[in-house]
Order: structure tokens, then sequence, then C-alpha cells
């Protein structure tokens, strides 16, 4: 008989639900399991994180979701790595992100992962520490999500005026442009 590894897979689900979370009747619904099996694990693995000091991650409720986190003890090393000066290039998930960003601006973080078909947190967080994005307000109605769009700093890296000087998208029917197209280029050749 097989036996399923519950906190592994609970694991997995709150990595990838992100900063959003999941709430205890979410887990449950998409593991198949009772309430109360599913309270059980996370306290389960919640133990797991706090006695084990070599862990970096903890599990946190916020407005009845829950997340993972990094422990407070290392924000000094995070606080470095998000300051640190970075002369990698961009993802392809960044690249992609921050095309979205150029041509449709301003946009929310939804609506880029719309476009996209997947979660666009990381890289929101890698061109905001970049300084090629900013959030320039909110949007109406509920939640009032945050709005993005590029920076100065991004018109000056690509070498443009204005938003107007950024190549046509292509029409419908045509071939999507190739990486060197639009930014790719640029960050390779620094």
């Amino acid at each position: 008989m097989d036996i399923v590894n519950w906190k592994g897979i609970m694991e997995s689900l709150l990595f990838a639900s992100g900063d959003e979370g999941l709430s205890v009747k979410e887990l449950a619904k998409i593991m198949d399991i009772d309430e109360w099996k599913a309270r059980e694990i996370l306290e389960d693995l919640r133990k797991d994180y706090e006695e084990d000091p070599n862990r970096g991650i903890a599990l946190i409720e916020v407005a009845g979701s829950f997340k993972l986190a990094t422990k407070k003890e290392n924000a000094v090393y995070l606080k470095r790595m998000v300051e640190t000066p970075s002369s990698t290039s961009l993802s392809q998930a960044a690249l992609e992100t921050l095309t979205i960003i150029a041509y449709k601006q301003p946009i929310t973080r939804a609506e880029i992962e719309e476009i996209r078909g997947v979660k666009t947190e990381r890289p929101l967080q890698t061109l905001l520490a970049k300084g090629l994005i900013q959030e320039v307000g909110r949007k109406e109605g509920a939640g009032r999500p945050i709005l993005y769009g590029t920076t100065e700093e991004f018109l000056d890296y690509f070498g443009l005026k204005d938003l107007k000087e950024l190549p046509p998208l292509p029409d419908e029917g045509d071939v999507a442009p190739d990486e060197e197209d639009l930014f790719a280029l640029r960050f390779e050749e620094d």
C-alpha cells in the first residue's frame, strides 16, 4: 500500500501559492482530505520548521491563509541579496514580464499573469530590484491592486527617449519576434 507524503504535498502547494498562500479549506479541497486533517498536517509542518534551527523557512498565517516565508533571523542576508547590484542577465520570465509591462502599462500583476499564464511574483521582484519597473499607482476596484510601469532607468538602459520608440508588436497572424528583438540582446551584452 502506498503511503502518501501529505507534508511534502502541502509544502509544495504552499511554495507554489507564493505570497497569496492557501487557506485550510483550499488545502483540504486540493488535497482531497478533511479540513481537520489539513490543519493537522499544517501544524506538523510548522513544528518541523520551528524546531529545526537549520531551516531557513517558516510557516506563517496571514488573514486566514498559510504561506511559506523566510525566517526573520535571516533578514539581514536577504536584504544584502536585494541591495547587491547584480550584473546577471534577466531570466526569460523576467524578460517576458518586462515586455508585457512596457507595452501594456499601467498593468497589474494579475493582468500580467493572465497574459503569461504563470505566476510573476519573482520576475516582478527582480525587475523592481533592478529599477526597471516601479509601482505607478493602484487600480480602482476590489483590492485596489498595484499598477506597474517602466522607469526612466528602463528608458535610459535601452536607449529610448520615450515608450513610442519601442519596436512595434507583431500583428496577431505574424510570427512572434525573436528573443533578440525586444530586450534580451541588450541584457546579454552586459
